[in-house]
């Protein structure tokens, strides 16, 4: 009877199947696509608009105030509504399409105004798919989402080098312009494959019912927000954005205007920034699943702060290149341990409000570093915004300290 149950168990909730958790990890890499491509072109596009480094800064800014505003609505719409699948497609349609409107921009404000729409549009992906992968698979939350992780990771990684090679020969307009393709397609097939997920035909009795009535979220949203796990999470992951951002801004700059790079390598130092972070995140998840989450993601934050001062120390060498592939091992190994530690510690239900909060205080986090970092760069020159770096993530690894040291949960 037990073998039966386990069987019929096995076959409705589809936890040995990893093709939901490979097409949301390619969906997640298409959300970092969008934004990859956008860090390599924008010193093309200060530039071409005359922009200062304040200026260059305040860009990523605003997509991230915007993000920061709309994060914890996205949250509660995901938890109260459900049609995980239909958001999902949803939220990379609404990715691409303000990239595209750039290719036709001329003016400082509308390209503002775009990136804000990025921002909005962004929000509704991580409080969707994270909370689903993570209900889906609970004793392998780690390792799940450091796939999903890596699906970002892919991204970030293959994105400036194609886009790189592709500005050899087209102008950064055409290639916005044709970049909305990928994004649209992609879309579309979660729409149709996952459809199957979340519209009954193949949803497991635990998804059967994932939204909620208004009374019963507000219920729950009393407690979470009185969750002091979740607030030193969320705080520390807000210092690790400033850090990951104000980095994604000012790393290709610095290697373009003060190293005299071409676009091209430019782009393969991006890629390895991100190819790094790509082979260190599965090993993060899973370390994190069998030794715990604290241990993981301090010693993560330790080693990214003293990279970023070697760093800083290796000014226009070939050391400083060679770093940054260092650099990108430890910083993004960080991310699905962070979320997985989030969802272990707050209730199954809010998951898309929790991490609606992580990803609005990473994005106030986000929004404050490259403006920073810009201003620094202004009055000191580029190399100082490095030690900026390291002393935001050495302020992250302190809220990690004050969090209690406790194994994941079975």
């Amino acid at each position: 009877m037990s073998t039966i149950a386990a069987d019929s168990s096995g076959e409705l909730t589809p936890r040995r199947s990893y093709r939901d958790v490979w097409l949301i990890t390619l969906g997640h890499g298409l959300t970092h696509w969008y934004p990859a491509t956008f860090y390599l072109l924008l010193p093309i596009i200060g530039r071409e608009l005359g922009l200062s480094f304040s200026q260059i800064g305040l860009v990523m800014t605003c997509q991230y105030i915007a993000g920061a505003v709309s994060n914890v609505p996205g949250g509660m719409l995901v938890d109260t509504v459900g049609r995980k699948g239909l958001l999902m497609g949803v939220s990379l349609f609404w990715i691409g399409v303000p990239y595209l409107l750039m290719g036709f921009v001329h003016s400082y404000w509308l390209l503002l105004a775009c990136v804000a729409l990025v921002g909005i549009g962004n929000n509704l992906w991580h409080p969707t798919a994270i909370p689903t992968l993570a209900n889906r698979f609970p004793e392998r939350k780690g390792f799940v989402l450091s796939l999903h992780g890596m699906g970002g990771n892919v991204g970030d990684a293959f994105a400036p080098i194609v886009v790189g090679a592709l500005l050899t020969f087209f102008s950064w307009r055409t290639i916005v312009v044709a970049n909305v393709v990928p994004g649209v397609v992609i879309a579309c097939l979660i729409l149709a494959m996952l459809g199957t997920l979340t519209l009954g035909r193949r949803k497991p009795p635990a998804e059967a019912h994932d939204g909620q009535s208004l009374g019963e979220y507000l219920a729950g949203a009393r407690a979470l927000f009185r969750n002091r796990n979740l607030v030193l999470l969320s705080t520390s992951s807000a210092f690790r954005s400033m850090t990951q951002n104000a980095l994604l801004t000012f790393l290709p700059v610095y290697l373009a205007y003060e190293m005299g790079y071409s676009p091209f390598a430019v782009g393969a130092g991006m890629f390895a920034l991100q190819a790094a972070g790509f082979a260190a995140s599965p090993i993060a998840g899973h370390l994190s699943d069998r030794m715990g989450r604290r241990s993981v993601m301090m010693t993560t934050m330790g080693m990214t702060a003293v990279v970023l001062l070697a760093m800083a120390f290796a000014g226009r060498s070939f050391g400083f290149v060679v770093l940054i592939a260092v650099l990108g091992f430890f910083l993004y190994a960080i991310r699905p341990v962070l979320q997985a530690w989030l969802l272990d510690v707050t209730p199954k239900k809010m998951g898309g409000t929790s991490i609606g909060v992580l990803f609005a205080t990473q994005a106030m986090g986000s929004a404050v570093g490259p403006l920073i970092g810009g201003m620094l760069a202004d009055r000191y020159g580029l190399a100082s915004t490095f030690y900026f770096l390291a002393a935001t993530i050495v302020v992250a690894n302190l809220f990690i300290f004050l969090m209690p040291a406790t194994a994941p949960r079975d």
